[in-house]
């Protein structure tokens, strides 16, 4: 009885694990072990103190979490990723009849450098730019932190489809 439920599934298992890299259930084909993610430039004319580090452990946990790649510290690793923060700007997206902002814009922008040293082709350096909306009567201030966490999700998102997804 255990044999042939053996010769059911084990070729369906090698199915599955077979192939020339690691496919995860996000869609990333992964091919190396391990990626080098620098600490991320605050490079944006308006500067957050955290903003950096925030923004580079975003990025790092969302590929880390959807690739099992290993982090490491050296100039060998897989997969390397630089870049720096080059816009953090507040502006005014609307305005009421009697020209008073009603509300007012975050965006935020990273330059990113990747290196696939497995696979030139799929290096780049590109620029991801995100923003959010907030009500102009709120000081940015009281909202900064809810605002880098959904900008940096989407510029993490963003970053790890291009890198990994190839979109």
């Amino acid at each position: 009885m255990y044999f042939k439920g053996f010769l059911i599934f084990f070729p369906l298992y090698l199915l599955l694990v077979s192939g020339c890299g690691i496919y995860s259930f996000s869609g990333a084909h992964i091919e190396g072990k391990n990626i080098n993610i620098h600490p991320l430039e605050n490079k944006a004319l308006n500067v957050v103190p955290s903003l950096a580090t925030t923004i580079t452990n975003k990025l790092s946990s969302r590929i880390l979490s959807q690739t099992g790649l290993t982090p490491v510290k050296k100039d060998d690793a897989d997969y390397d990723m630089t870049g720096a923060i080059t816009a953090y700007a507040v502006s005014v997206t609307a305005a009421t009849g009697v020209q008073v902002a009603s509300m007012n814009r975050l965006t935020m922008s990273v330059q990113i450098t990747f290196k696939n040293k497995l696979n030139e082709k799929a290096n780049f350096t590109s620029t991801f730019t995100r923003f959010a909306d907030f009500p102009a009567n709120q000081i940015l201030q009281n909202v900064e932190a809810g605002l880098i966490e959904d900008i940096g999700n989407q510029l993490a998102d963003d970053i790890f489809n291009k890198a990994f997804v190839n979109w």
